[in-house]
């Protein structure tokens, strides 16, 4: 089991590294650059960089379902059908701002609406489904119906805090790279004792980090194009998607400790800032706050991967420990 995992994610890296270059001439051909805003003044030479580089871990996501032929593969294709809705919805978004040329796509509540009614969807199948229950170290508690409001939160909050992570180049990838190599780990751990199911999620998240990894050689620092909402939300929706269909939606603001500081730095932010017209940040999500600060954008990114990867081999110590 375990080479097959390895042999996914490194097919996975040589198929998103064939296929980068063909997205990145496709973006430029069309034009699919990005806007940046004018308060964002130290992202000012990247104006024009091309955008929609989600699309290279998308397409190996589902390179990557070609590996999965053990058992019952529904929960892994509902898993890749709902990161693309999610992809579909930020490809909506990107599109709208390369049309009109701006950095203004949806309005927040069609965002919103959307989210929403994906995550209702998802939420209404975890149900029906009988996962109603929730693991954290051990512990495992039955919350019923409660799991539906759950779902929708965890979807919502998890696609929009890693929407705002994805600031810098690299950043939103490089994070979430090690998250979801992680997160394969503790499901094919949960897998080998559980059910084949949930191998093959874990089979899901080794593509992903396949793909990420190619994705990265073209977005890391100096980027030749970026995720976009289209790769940003994408993301967000695997991340809680594939935690919601294992009960395991309470590990994601462990692991995923930098995305929750991305969310909170902005709500922080707005909320003080509506009471007392001051701000507590030179800029909002915190790792443009530490740009303004001087600190280099490659600096921040490795120190926030860092952190993740501590946070992260933490988590899985306390899995193990209790499995």
């Amino acid at each position: 089991m375990v080479t097959k995992f390895v042999a996914c994610a490194v097919l996975c890296l040589i198929f998103a590294c064939a296929i980068a270059p063909v997205v990145l001439s496709v973006c430029k051909k069309l034009h699919a650059s990005q806007s940046i805003l004018h308060y964002v003044d130290k992202h000012a030479s990247k104006e024009g960089t091309a955008t929609m580089g989600g699309f290279i871990f998308l397409l190996t996501l589902v390179f990557a379902l070609l590996f999965l032929f053990d058992g019952d593969t529904f929960l892994a294709f509902f898993a890749v059908a709902v990161t693309i809705a999610y992809a579909l919805l930020g490809f909506l978004d990107d599109f709208l701002k390369v049309h009109f040329h701006h950095n203004e796509g949806l309005k927040p509540y069609q965002k919103i609406i959307g989210q929403v009614g994906i995550a209702l969807i998802v939420a209404i199948f975890v149900y029906l489904s009988g996962q109603t229950s929730l693991w954290f170290f051990g512990a495992q508690f039955d919350i019923g119906w409660g799991v539906i409001p759950l779902v929708i939160l965890v979807l919502v909050a998890t696609v929009n805090s890693v929407n705002l992570t994805d600031g810098l180049d690299g950043l939103a990838g490089g994070t979430t790279l090690v998250y979801v190599v992680v997160f394969g780990v503790i499901l094919a751990l949960f897998g080998g004792l559980d059910n084949l199911q949930t191998s093959n999620l874990a089979m899901l998240c080794f593509g992903l980090a396949g793909g990420l990894l190619g994705f990265l050689t073209f977005n890391c620092h100096p980027a030749k194009i970026f995720m976009g909402d289209t790769g940003s939300l994408a993301l967000g929706g695997f991340i809680a998607v594939t935690a919601c269909l294992c009960g395991l939606e309470l590990l994601i603001p462990l692991m995923g400790i930098v995305f929750v500081v991305s969310a909170l730095s902005v709500i922080l932010q707005v909320l003080h800032y509506k009471r007392t017209k001051k701000r507590i940040f030179l800029m909002a999500p915190l790792h443009h706050h530490f740009e303004q600060k001087g600190v280099n954008e490659n600096r921040i990114v490795v120190v926030y991967i860092v952190v993740t990867v501590a946070v992260c081999l933490s988590v899985l110590a306390g899995v193990l420990a209790t499995l």
